[in-house]
């Protein structure tokens, strides 16, 4: 029984450490751009979303890049996720190799005179974290999103 006991401590601890999950708020001003860079190990999961704050006009949407630190044999990085002039979004990827990923955010009408700030709450979940354990009980609800760079 000690024995049994033993491993299900082990299991448990590496599952927590696959655990990755952060959730911030952060704020853009027009004409500058913030990046939040993330590790992921290969073969992980990872989902994020973003929101925009109070949106109180068009002025207010952003531009979102999500790039993988991988260049590819014609020189390009892998865009995992691009979307402009909105207000919220999602992304989902798994890495197929492990290393630092960054999400890059900025106003899409960069210049205002003067200068206007905009709050935006952004998640992302790698690993153990991202998965909804309800949805995958089945294997048939399985759903993998793979990502090639070359």
């Amino acid at each position: 029984m000690e024995g049994v006991m033993g491993v299900l401590v082990f299991a448990l601890l590496n599952l927590l450490a696959l655990h990755r999950a952060d959730a911030l708020r952060f704020e853009i001003e027009s004409g500058r751009t913030k990046c939040i860079t993330e590790e992921i190990k290969k073969n992980s999961m990872s989902v994020g979303k973003y929101s925009v704050v109070g949106l109180t006009s068009e002025d207010q949407h952003i531009t979102v890049r999500v790039t993988s630190p991988y260049v590819n044999r014609a020189g390009y990085v892998g865009h995992l996720h691009y979307a402009e002039e909105v207000e919220s979004g999602n992304f989902a990827f798994t890495a197929m190799q492990q290393g630092d990923f960054l999400a890059c955010f900025w106003l899409s009408k960069p210049y205002h005179n003067p200068p206007i700030r905009v709050t935006i709450d952004f998640e992302w979940k790698s690993g153990i974290s991202s998965r909804d354990w309800k949805f995958v009980a089945k294997e048939r609800n399985i759903v993998y999103h793979l990502v090639e760079l070359d």
